[in-house]
C-alpha cells in the first residue's frame, strides 16, 4: 500500500470531499496562496478559485462566525484555526452559537461545519502556541471531538466530519503533519466515536489520543521486552467517545494506564478514570494511573519543554506502577 504524510492525507480528505460537495468552503489565514501554516491546504486555491477558498483577516471571531453562519444557511464551511489556542478569540462562536444552534432550535437549524486546527507542545513555540486544549472542546454539549493519531486515520475521519450534519473540532498535533504511513488509493471512511486497538495485550490497558499514541506504541513495545503485554487503544475521538472498548480491555487486562499531552489537571484522563471506576470497579487489580503533562503553561526552552510534556518514560513509569 502507498505511504503518505499526514498533511497529504489531510489534503487527499480535503480534495475528495470538496470535489463531492460543492457546498464545502474553506475559510482562514494564510490558506490559500501560502498554503496553510502547515501546508495542508496547499494547492487547493488554485483547484477551487478564491470562491470556496477564502483567505481572511487575522480575526478568528470573524471567520468563524461567518463560518456558523454560512452552514446554518446551507452551506458546509471548514474554517482553520491556524493554533488550538486561538479557539479562545472564536469561543463565543464555537461554544454559544456553534455548538447550541442547533439544540435550541429544536433541531430546525443545523450547523455542519469542520473546525480544523491543530494542537500540542514539542516545537518550542512557547505557551501562547503550544497548549492541548480538547478536554475544553469536549466540556461543551454539542460539539464532536475528533483527534486522529495516523494519516489512514486522519484521511478517513476527516471524510467523516465532512459528512456530519453537527459542527466537528478537528484536532491535529503539529508535530504529525510529517508523520508517514499507509494510505489506501480507494475510498473509505472511519466512523466518529470508534476507537481502534492499535496493539492487542493482556497484562496492561493503555489508552491514549493525538500524537500520544505514538509514545504508547513505542512504550508498550519496549514492554514487551520485559515480558509485559500492553494492550494499546487509540482512542481517536473524545465526542463521541468508545468507552465500550475501553471496558473491554480492562475487563480482560484489570488494569488501565490513560496518557495524553493535555494537562494532568481534569484532562480527559480523568474523565475516563471516572468512567471505569463507575462501570469496571471491581476488574481492576490496582489504582488507574494517568500521564499528562504537567499543570504549568508550556515552556519556550527546549530542555523544560522536554520535562513538562509526556513521553515514553513517563507512560513506562506508570505501566511498572499498575504491574507491581
Amino acid at each position: 500500500m502507498r505511504e503518505l504524510t499526514y498533511a497529504q492525507a489531510l489534503r487527499e480528505a480535503i480534495t475528495e470531499e470538496m470535489d463531492r460537495n460543492p457546498n464545502i468552503i474553506l475559510l482562514g489565514e494564510d490558506i490559500g496562496v501560502y498554503g496553510g501554516v502547515f501546508k495542508v491546504t496547499e494547492g487547493l486555491l488554485a483547484r477551487y478559485g478564491p470562491e470556496r477558498v477564502r483567505e481572511t483577516p487575522i480575526s478568528e471571531a470573524g471567520f468563524v462566525g461567518a463560518a456558523v453562519g454560512l452552514a446554518m444557511t446551507g452551506k458546509h464551511p471548514m474554517p482553520e484555526l491556524m493554533f488550538a489556542d486561538f479557539a479562545w478569540v472564536a469561543a463565543d462562536q464555537i461554544f454559544n452559537q456553534a455548538a447550541k444552534m442547533r439544540y435550541m432550535s429544536g433541531g430546525r437549524v443545523k450547523v455542519p461545519m469542520v473546525i480544523r486546527t491543530q494542537q500540542g507542545g514539542g516545537r518550542g513555540n512557547a505557551a501562547q502556541h503550544s497548549q492541548s486544549l480538547e478536554t475544553i472542546f469536549t466540556h461543551i454539549p454539542g460539539l464532536k471531538v475528533v483527534l486522529p493519531a495516523t494519516p489512514y486515520d486522519a484521511k478517513g475521519l476527516l471524510k467523516s466530519a465532512f459528512r456530519e450534519e453537527n459542527p466537528i473540532v478537528f484536532v491535529e498535533h503539529k508535530l504529525l503533519y510529517a508523520t508517514r504511513g499507509p494510505v489506501p488509493e480507494e475510498e473509505y471512511t472511519i466512523p466518529l466515536g470508534q476507537a481502534e486497538i492499535k496493539r492487542a495485550g493482556d497484562d496492561v490497558t493503555l489508552v491514549s489520543l493525538s500524537r500520544t499514541v505514538l509514545h504508547a506504541l513505542e512504550a508498550a513495545e519496549e514492554m514487551a521486552q520485559e515480558g509485559v503485554s500492553v494492550e494499546a487503544i487509540d482512542l481517536r475521538c473524545t465526542v463521541p467517545m468508545d468507552l465500550e472498548t475501553i471496558l473491554e480491555s480492562v475487563r480482560k487486562t484489570n488494569r488501565l494506564v490513560v496518557a495524553h499531552e493535555s494537562h494532568r489537571r481534569l484532562g480527559i484522563g480523568a474523565e475516563i478514570a471516572a468512567l471505569v471506576q463507575e462501570h469496571a470497579f471491581d476488574h481492576l487489580d490496582a489504582p488507574i494511573e494517568r500521564v499528562g503533562a504537567m499543570d504549568v503553561p508550556i515552556p519556550y526552552s527546549q530542555p523544560l519543554e522536554s520535562q513538562v510534556l509526556p513521553g515514553v518514560d513517563h507512560i513506562l513509569e506508570a505501566i511498572r506502577r499498575v504491574i507491581v
